[in-house]
């Protein structure tokens, strides 16, 4: 099994067939066939099958794949099978908010460090994590060893942010700003547009009505 070269759909896929996975681990449950975990994806048993068959150990026809022993394998291949460290950079309202958010340890994720350039957050910190002045970003990357950042700048600092973040060892970012950014090829970036999911999500709604 080749970690390093499954298509960035195939791993969009197993992250939302862990969470069910963990979902049915909560509720007690032993095993999920791929029927179920199709269901939650509204694809085909098929590719759910497909999918999985990265994994060393299969499921078994009839029975499903184990819970416990899937969310194992799931977790390895998606690299959260040990805490890693985040940095945030930008402490606006989102920033603020998503420091204080406390799921992500139970992700496997902990946030080590927040940056900013306002002088009047310098020093305090929120949700327990500590607000740094942005110049002081590449001496707490590496002392962490973090490879991974959110971005929530706003949209005219982030693209100038990247160069700093890739210089000091990031590889992956997570860009909440309204903006696409250009990143050097052995920088991953994952982008989440609310506004734009929000006028999907108008469309979709809009459409039904009007049906």
């Amino acid at each position: 099994m080749n970690d390093k070269h499954i298509p960035r759909p195939v791993v969009k896929r197993l992250s939302v067939y862990l969470r069910r996975f963990q979902r049915e681990a909560g509720r007690g449950g032993k095993t999920l066939t791929s029927k179920e975990l199709a269901e939650t994806l509204d694809i085909t048993s098929a590719l759910v099958r497909r999918d999985l068959a990265r994994l060393s150990r299969m499921g078994r026809p009839g029975v499903g794949y184990d819970v416990a022993a899937t969310i194992e394998q799931l977790r390895h291949i998606l690299g959260t099978d040990e805490v890693r460290g985040v940095i945030v950079v930008g402490v606006g309202g989102l920033g603020g908010a998503l420091l204080s958010y406390e799921g992500f340890t139970r992700r496997g994720f902990e946030l080590v460090a927040a940056f900013d350039v306002d002088k009047r957050k310098i020093g305090r910190k929120i949700g327990g994590v500590l607000i740094h002045e942005l110049s002081a970003l590449p001496t707490v990357v590496r002392k962490h060893r973090v490879k991974l950042a959110i971005l929530t700048a706003p949209a005219d600092a982030a693209q100038d942010i990247m160069p700093l973040l890739k210089d000091s060892g990031i590889t992956g970012v997570l860009n909440f700003a309204p903006v696409t950014l250009v990143v050097p090829p052995e920088v991953s970036i994952a982008q989440v547009d609310i506004a734009a999911r929000l006028e999907r999500l108008s469309y979709f709604t809009r459409a039904a009505h009007e049906a």
